[in-house]
C-alpha cells in the first residue's frame, strides 16, 4: 500500500541529489518531519527509482542497539547489512545522528570504505551536525533544513484553492523584490480566507502534527508535547545542562520579549543567572531551532546601534505555548510581533539572503533589512487596515539614508504602490511573503 504524506518542498530538493556520491545530512527541530522525509525518500527510491527494497535502509538512533553497534564497530554493523553485495548501490537512511558519539569521524571511515553506498543523515541539534560532524567532512556532505511547514506548504495542506493563489501573487511579490518589476493594483478578493487560514498559522504554527488536526484543543495538546520532551528533555539531556530550572525560565523570558532588543543584563538578573550562561543558552537555543537571533544592521558606526539583536522564535505555534496565550493576534498586545516572527520565519527559508533589523540611537527602526551583495530591501511589518500607503519616519529615514533600489511593506490586505527619492516601494498583503 502507497503511504501518503504531506508535500514537502524540501522533498523536491533532494531527490536531485540521490545518484550523487556526497552524505545528505537534513537538520532542523525535533518533529519538523525529518522522520517521515526519510519514509518519504525510502519510498521514492522503490517505488519510482525501482530500488530493491534490501538496498534502502533505515536505521534511528534512538534504537540503543543499534547506537551501541554502531558506536562500538561501524564497519561490521555496515557490513552485516549489505553482505557481500558491495559492488550494489545501498542506501542508508540514518535519523537523530547526533546521537553518535564522535559521528564525523565514524562516517568519514564508512563514507571512505564503501563507496557504493549512499548516506543520509539527520539531526536536530546544528551543534551535533556542523560542529564535530563537519570538521571530518569537508567536501564530502551536502547540508539542508528542514523546518515546521513554511506558509506556503502549510496553505498547500489546508486549502489547496487559497495556494493556487499565494503561488500566484507570490511571484508577483519576487519579481518586484528582485527584478524591480511593476505591479498592477488589486483589490485583495480573498482576504477574508487569508485572514482566516493566516491567523490559524500564526496562532499554532507549522509543526506537522499541529497542522493536521483542526481541533483547537488538540493543537494545544501536540505544541505542550512538543514543548515538554524537546526542550526540557531532549535538549537538556542532549547537551547535558546542569540547571534546568534556569534554562527553562530564561526560555520564558525570551517569550515573552519575543520581537524586541536582548538586554543580556536584564535577562542575567531576571533568570538569576549571570552573562556567561545567558550567551550560553541563547547559542544552545538557536542551534538547536528553537530561536533566530537577529543581529542589528549597521554602516553609519556613530547613529546606528551596533550591539544588541533581537529575538524571534522558529515556530510561532511553540512561542505561544510558552506564554500559554493562543488568542487572535487583534485580542493582544503582541499580536504585530507575532506577525513579525512569521514574516522571519519566511524570509530566513526562501534563500540565503543577510537578514538584519536596523535601529537608531534615536529609535528609528526597521523590522528587517535583506542584504544580497551590494543592495539593501528595508522590510517594514504593517499588520493594519491601511486605505492609503503609509510610511513610518524610521522607514523614511533609512530610504534619505541608503537610498535602496526598493523597499517593501506587509500589510493587512492592501496592495499598494508609492516611490520616494527613487526608492520604488510595495505595499502588499503579508500573506504572500
Amino acid at each position: 500500500m502507497v503511504r501518503e504524506y504531506l508535500h514537502r518542498k524540501l522533498f523536491d530538493q533532494l531527490k536531485r541529489w540521490l545518484d550523487r556520491r556526497e552524505i545528505l545530512a537534513i537538520k532542523g527541530p525535533r518533529q519538523s518531519g525529518k522522520t517521515t522525509l526519510l519514509q518519504m525518500l525510502k519510498d521514492h527510491l522503490v517505488l519510482e527509482k525501482k530500488v530493491e527494497k534490501e538496498q534502502v535502509l533505515y536505521l534511528t538512533l534512538e534504537d540503543i542497539d543499534v547506537l551501541e553497534a554502531l558506536s562500538r564497530d561501524p564497519v561490521a554493523l555496515i557490513k552485516s547489512y549489505i553482505g557481500g553485495k558491495q559492488d550494489r548501490r545501498f542506501y542508508f537512511l540514518i535519523d537523530e545522528f547526533h546521537y553518535l558519539h564522535e559521528g564525523g569521524q565514524k562516517l568519514k571511515l564508512l563514507y571512505d570504505l564503501f563507496e557504493n553506498i549512499k548516506f543520509i543523515i539527520t539531526g536536530s541539534s546544528s551543534l551535533e551536525l556542523t560542529g564535530s560532524t563537519s570538521r571530518y567532512l569537508v567536501g564530502r556532505v551536502f547540508s539542508f533544513y528542514l523546518f515546521p511547514f513554511c506558509l506556503e506548504e502549510f496553505l498547500e495542506t489546508k486549502e489547496r484553492n487559497l495556494y493556487h493563489v499565494y503561488r500566484e501573487n507570490s511571484e508577483i511579490l519576487r519579481e518586484f523584490v528582485i527584478e524591480g518589476k511593476d505591479f498592477e493594483l488589486k483589490e485583495e478578493i480573498f482576504e477574508k480566507d487569508f485572514l482566516r487560514r493566516f491567523e490559524e498559522y500564526v496562532r499554532f504554527g507549522g509543526y506537522p502534527e499541529v497542522i493536521k488536526t483542526d481541533d483547537l484543543e488538540t493543537k494545544q495538546i501536540v505544541l505542550k508535547n512538543i514543548y515538554d520532551t524537546y526542550i526540557t528533555r531532549d535538549i537538556v539531556e542532549l547537551l547535558r545542562l546542569g540547571d534546568v530550572s534556569t534554562f527553562r525560565t530564561i526560555v520564558t523570558l525570551l517569550a515573552n520579549s519575543m520581537g524586541g532588543l536582548i538586554h543580556y543584563g536584564s535577562l542575567a538578573s531576571d533568570g538569576k543567572s549571570y552573562f556567561r550562561q545567558i550567551k550560553h543558552y541563547l547559542s544552545i537555543l538557536e542551534e538547536t531551532y528553537v530561536i533566530r537571533i537577529l543581529k542589528p544592521y549597521s554602516e553609519n558606526l556613530s547613529t546606528e546601534l551596533k550591539k544588541n539583536p533581537k529575538v524571534y522564535f522558529v515556530d510561532s505555534g511553540l512561542r505561544n505555548y510558552i506564554v500559554r496565550n493562543f488568542n487572535e493576534t487583534g485580542l493582544r498586545p503582541d499580536g504585530g510581533k507575532l506577525v513579525e516572527n512569521v514574516v522571519l520565519s519566511e524570509l530566513s527559508q526562501k534563500g540565503d539572503d543577510e537578514i538584519r533589523h536596523w535601529r537608531t540611537t534615536a529609535k528609528a527602526e526597521i523590522d528587517f533589512i535583506l542584504r544580497t551583495g551590494d543592495q539593501v530591501l528595508p522590510i517594514e511589518v504593517k499588520y493594519s487596515k491601511l486605505k492609503s500607503p503609509e510610511m513610518s519616519r524610521g522607514f523614511r529615514s533609512f530610504i534619505s539614508q541608503y537610498k535602496p533600489q526598493r523597499a517593501l511593506i506587509l500589510t493587512k490586505g492592501f496592495w499598494g504602490k508609492a516611490e520616494i527619492q527613487g526608492t520604488k516601494i510595495g505595499f502588499v498583503p503579508v500573506w504572500y511573503i
